[in-house]
């Protein structure tokens, strides 16, 4: 497995693909290649997630479930008007003013051939800066008259963002890290990994739209503890009050303390940093009011179950630059590593105290 951090590689090939909300199948593959050269077995789901699972070697009644979401935010096509423009409908959230200019590649049905395109944006010259602006509002330019676009794609088609992945001095840039920088980290612990207990390393899907492949796979495996790995906000930037950053870019992995959708329990929190400070791992604490994770989802998908969240910060959050960090990146993979492979005594008592 090739995990260099240089814009090349794994992350490279999990942030370029495409896996619109619902239509994750790019990024499903690769995950169910890594994970079937490092796991004892490999599954997929009705809700098309995967799950990567390895037999513990002294404990395997213990199960521990490790999550990270396959999912992109993108766009599902909702109209082809008269001119050949596509309207569109959003998969997740989106603030429209970083779409205008992108590239965009629509996923035709039925196997056929993609078809590039472009959002179309408003020249200076007639802009109206008061003009409010909304996903409904874009069109899709793909270069055909009506009748020739209607053939290429339809309605119902998804499209996604096309966007290089980068480096940029000590960090990486490209669309996607939300997830795929927990979905490197997930893998990359994988490979690395020589657990005591049974750990289910799981790719979920459609994060994005309400948690909705986490909490069936939740129900589906009734683990006895579980993590979600995820990207998170990173606001350090001008203009933005250093009290709604969230956390700091190139400061390590976020340990979450809540998020809109979950309160971890605290005594996985306290483990976690613990495990983290005995192995000089950096770490920030993540208190976040209006981002959610699939942590929320397996917290109580199959009754009450006890649940940690980790998170790699990510700059310019839903857009084609998010951006995260390599030490933050490298922070995070080294404590699920840590995690999945912590004593099954330890793992006992975080759960049963």
């Amino acid at each position: 497995m090739d995990h260099t951090l240089d814009g090349s590689g794994l992350l490279r090939d999990l942030t370029e693909a495409h896996g619109p909300v619902g239509y994750e199948d790019a990024v499903r593959e690769l995950a169910v290649a890594e994970l079937d050269g490092s796991t004892d077995r490999v599954r997929t789901d009705a809700m098309g997630n995967v799950v990567g699972s390895i037999e513990g070697r002294s404990a395997p009644d213990f199960e521990l479930l490790v999550a990270a979401h396959v999912d992109e935010v993108g766009f599902m096509i909702s109209h082809v008007d008269d001119d050949g423009f596509l309207r569109l409908d959003a998969l997740g959230g989106w603030n429209p003013e970083v779409l205008r200019a992108q590239r965009v590649r629509v996923h035709a049905d039925g196997g056929a051939d993609p078809v590039d395109g472009v959002l179309g944006a408003v020249p200076a010259h007639v802009r109206d800066d008061d003009e409010p602006l909304s996903v409904g509002e874009l069109a899709v330019d793909v270069g055909l008259p009506a009748e020739a676009a209607r053939d290429r794609v339809s309605v119902g088609d998804p499209v996604t963002l096309r966007a290089p992945t980068e480096r940029l001095g000590r960090c990486i840039a490209g669309k996607a890290l939300d997830d795929r920088a927990g979905v490197w980290t997930l893998l990359r612990a994988a490979e690395r990994a020589d657990p005591a207990v049974t750990v289910h390393f799981c790719a979920t899907t459609q994060e994005e739209v309400g948690l909705r492949g986490a909490r069936a796979l939740g129900a589906d495996l009734d683990p006895d503890l579980a993590l979600a790995v995820d990207g998170t906000l990173e606001r350090g930037v001008p203009g933005v009050d250093e009290a709604d950053r969230v956390t700091e870019l190139g400061a390590g992995v976020g340990v979450k303390r809540k998020d809109a959708t979950v309160v971890p329990t605290p005594t996985v929190v306290e483990w976690l940093e613990t495990l983290a400070a005995d192995r000089d791992i950096p770490t920030q604490p993540e208190v976040a009011s209006n981002i959610g994770t699939d942590t929320g989802a397996l917290q109580t998908a199959a009754g009450a179950t006890p649940v940690g969240a980790l998170s790699v910060p990510v700059r310019y959050h839903h857009s084609p630059v998010e951006t995260a960090h390599v030490r933050d990146l490298r922070a995070t993979a080294e404590l699920v590593t840590a995690g999945v492979d912590a004593d099954p005594a330890d793992l006992r008592g975080v759960v049963e105290r």
